[in-house]
């Protein structure tokens, strides 16, 4: 089976909000996706009082037939969503602190970027028109899987092995041996 890919832009919208803390002036999170939008550089959509929301860039949205098993455990999902992460900008002059790096519709990469907690990392929901391209993919790229048990090997892991050790170290005594009874007689 060949490799499939699909990928469409995806706009990241990005509010930011005055802080409730004295030890973060701005509060910044992902608020919404535009899907087939076009190239932008933090512009301004619209602003209410101290709160800006910001078309903040367009990343490709990149859908692969080995990964529709992820893709379905997301559109499963009460409110299926996408994980967005930004990275803080370190340069000098830069005029946001985040950097949009990625969006992806996998449950599983989701997961694992919002375990590793580097960055803003959110999962913002999927307008209909998104999850029905989505649904798609998966309905024509799909095969399902059987489940295969792993079986056991016969090996028997319970015999007594006393005295032996290991085998490419030379030595008078074993030091693996188990401990003898001085008052028995035996050790």
């Amino acid at each position: 089976m060949a490799l499939v890919r699909a990928s469409l832009p995806i706009g990241i919208v990005v509010r930011k909000t005055p802080g409730v803390t004295r030890w973060a002036a701005w509060a910044w999170k992902v608020t919404a996706v535009l899907p087939g939008a076009g190239p932008a550089d933090w512009r301004e959509l619209r602003r209410e009082g101290d709160a800006v929301e910001y078309h903040a860039a367009t990343l490709p949205l990149d859908l692969w037939s080995t990964d529709t098993e992820a893709y379905l455990v997301t559109l499963s999902a009460r409110v299926p969503g996408l994980v967005v992460v930004l990275h803080e900008d370190e340069a000098q002059d830069a005029a946001m602190p985040w950097k949009p790096a990625l969006v992806t519709a996998s449950a599983y990469d989701g997961q694992d970027y919002m375990d590793s907690g580097d960055g803003l990392i959110e999962l913002v929901p999927m307008p209909s028109g998104l999850i029905a391209w989505i649904a798609g993919f998966v309905a024509e790229h799909h095969v399902e899987e059987p489940f295969l048990k792993r079986k056991r090997d016969r090996a028997q892991i319970d015999l007594c092995e006393d005295g032996r050790g290991d085998a490419r170290i030379r030595q008078m005594a074993d030091v693996y041996r188990a401990p003898r009874h001085a008052n028995r007689g035996d050790g």
